[in-house]
């Protein structure tokens, strides 16, 4: 990508210097979810080149157990952890990308599922040194009243916090389900079990979606335990259509495009001082180079890496 340069105090200021220059807020890098490249129907080795291609330095892949047929014959971009972890280690190198998070969305109301799911991630991790695994609660079986619902997820999380702990990655809980879809839920499940590798993903399209409240003033209540962010915007179609009749949805449009306060995010989470990875999560590769392009204007004052 092209070294682009900051003007501070009249003075120019390269990007490195600049982000060295951060202190007490939050740093930013940039990531790209794989989801971009679905409707494509690319292969996860082909998602990566794209990936590169628009000038994206990170990838947020989605990985899953056993064989996918699709992904088996290259139309799916999910990568199975059945392969060598390495392999995924080896195709990001040919790109020259890194690895930000997994998508390792389990159902931890079926802890049968997601306790092995979720340590597979964890090792994953491990092998290719990212530190984040996304996940949300999923679906409730109608059998299931809450009481039981939030033991189980519970039992799943104290034994992922174990898994967590020794491998020192995050689990980020992010609003998407039943549960999920208030802070006040999101935060129940997050502190289920008292651990520090238990946090939240902030899904900025999700939370708005849901309609059930500001997702602005819930950022706020949250951010102290946001590690990890979706950076989604949502279509003023897509928000006529849907908003306060879903809790989540896969994919949005292209960031800056919809109704989604970038700004006003970005000033929510300005006191966080820590390092945060934006993953674009939109549904087609032009919107992912529109994105980009976005990001790094809104957010160019608080980038690490550009």
């Amino acid at each position: 990508m092209k070294n682009t340069a900051a003007i501070t105090g009249g003075v120019i200021v390269s990007p490195t210097i600049l982000s060295s220059s951060i202190k007490n807020m939050a740093k930013y890098r940039i990531a790209l979810n794989m989801e971009f490249c679905r409707s494509a129907n690319k292969s996860f080795e082909e998602g990566v080149k794209i990936a590169s291609q628009i000038g994206y330095k990170y990838i947020e892949p989605m990985v899953h157990t056993g064989y996918e047929l699709l992904s088996e014959v290259n139309y799916f971009h999910s990568f199975s952890m059945e392969e060598d972890p390495l392999l995924m280690q080896e195709i990001c190198n040919k790109y020259g990308m890194k690895v930000s998070s997994l998508s390792a969305h389990s159902p931890l109301m079926k802890p049968e599922a997601a306790v092995s799911r979720l340590t597979r991630a964890m090792v994953l991790a491990s092998s290719i040194g990212c530190d984040y695994l996304n996940s949300d609660e999923m679906i409730k079986p109608d059998w299931m009243d809450d009481e039981l619902a939030l033991s189980t997820m519970k039992y799943t999380l104290k034994k992922m916090s174990l898994v967590a702990a020794r491998h020192r990655k995050y689990i980020c809980i992010e609003p998407h389900g039943i549960y999920t879809k208030t802070t006040d839920g999101l935060m129940r499940i997050v502190k289920l079990v008292n651990s520090p590798w238990i946090k939240v993903n902030w899904d900025t399209g999700n939370s708005y979606l849901a309609g059930i409240e500001d997702p602005y003033e819930g950022l706020e209540k949250v951010r102290n335990y946001v590690y990890h962010v979706h950076a989604k915007d949502i279509s003023f179609e897509h928000s006529r259509n849907e908003r306060g009749k879903v809790t989540g949805t896969p994919v949005g449009c292209a960031c800056g495009e919809g109704v989604v306060d970038w700004e006003r995010v970005m000033k929510i989470m300005e006191p966080v001082d820590r390092e945060i990875f934006l993953s674009v999560e939109c549904g087609e590769i032009d919107e992912a180079e529109r994105s980009l392009e976005f990001l790094k204007k809104t957010f160019a004052s608080q980038l690490i890496e550009i």
